[in-house]
């Protein structure tokens, strides 16, 4: 049960934080520009990409065709002059603004999150710094895993990546404090 309420309250930690980082710090703006003429593009998409929803890479180069040397140097001499886009296309499209579904599922996702931290955590006789170093160590992992592979691989901008390590490394030392303390809380009353 300790680790459960760890485990909520870390992921209610980590909601909130969340909420103030991407609406008042603006943390989850960095590298993100509009369009210089959105309509055009806009009305381009659905020629360009079809009505497959998913994730397109342009220029593209088929990864089965990468061994043919031919395809290989037509693809290398237009991605060296053509624009690139990682675009994550859905041909309905969807109101963003309605943000119901998405706040539940962040809020599932980072009490998840949250629950194998406390798990991480409640092994006996960690003490407080330690624990907290799990927070930070944690996010830091995450980061190192999933953001700097998409800013190397996909071209995320730098200050988009670099924004998401602040993130989540504040946020999960802020969500690792309460957890820790929680989680804690049984030890030091025995002691």
């Amino acid at each position: 049960m300790r680790i459960l309420i760890a485990a909520l309250i870390g992921g209610i930690v980590m909601f909130i934080w969340g909420a103030v980082a991407h609406m008042a710090l603006g943390l989850g703006n960095p590298g993100i520009r509009p369009p210089a003429h959105e309509d055009a593009v806009l009305s381009s998409l659905h020629e360009g990409l079809g009505n497959e929803p998913g994730v397109y890479i342009l220029p593209w180069l088929d990864p089965g065709a990468m061994h043919d040397e031919a395809v290989a140097k037509a693809y290398a001499a237009k991605a060296s002059s053509a624009p690139y886009a990682w675009v994550v296309y859905l041909p309905q499209g969807g109101d963003m603004t309605r943000m119901g579904p998405q706040l539940v599922t962040q809020w599932v996702s980072d009490t998840l999150a949250a629950l194998v931290l406390a798990m991480l955590m409640s092994v006996p006789g960690l003490g407080l710094r330690r624990r907290l170093g799990l927070g930070g160590a944690a996010a830091v992992f995450a980061w190192l895993s999933t953001m700097v592979p998409y800013w190397n691989w996909y071209r995320f901008p730098t200050s988009f990546t670099g924004a998401a390590l602040l993130e989540q490394l504040v946020g999960w030392l802020l969500a690792g404090a309460a957890m820790a303390w929680w989680i804690g809380r049984r030890e030091r009353r025995s002691v």
